[in-house]
């Protein structure tokens, strides 16, 4: 699979995870896909189990894509997750085998405050 049909895979799939299309969004996993959320300790196993995960997860949730980067068998996305209104910025590192997502890890991250420390160094962004 090339580089363009992979990020044409990935994009589908994060169009269809702010959809809530849970059976598009999945159609990039392997059948024994196993997902990684290293802050809470879980591994999901399967393809099913990991869009079951999704489906009972009780939160409207809402995808904006910042970036997908990569290439070959190795993708990064960066993305903002908005549950219920409130933002967590998350990164999706997908490995591909044979054209399907193996393993995918995600990392969360929650805003915080600036440091008044260093507020004479740095330049203000929204998002």
């Amino acid at each position: 699979m090339d580089d363009r049909t992979v990020r044409m895979a990935l994009e589908r799939h994060w169009d269809a995870s702010d959809a809530s299309d849970f059976k598009v969004e999945h159609e990039i996993y392997r059948e024994d896909a196993v997902l990684y959320y290293p802050q809470s300790g879980e591994r999901i196993r399967g393809r099913k189990n990991i869009q079951e995960s999704r489906f009972v997860q009780p939160n409207k949730k809402r995808f904006t894509i910042l970036r997908i980067i990569g290439s070959g068998d190795l993708w990064v996305t960066e993305y903002v997750l908005t549950y219920d209104g409130v933002p967590s910025y998350v990164v999706s590192i997908m490995e591909f085998h044979e054209g399907l997502v193996e393993n995918e890890t995600q990392y969360f991250a929650d805003r915080f405050d600036p440091a008044p420390s260093r507020a004479h160094l740095v330049e203000r962004v929204s998002g």
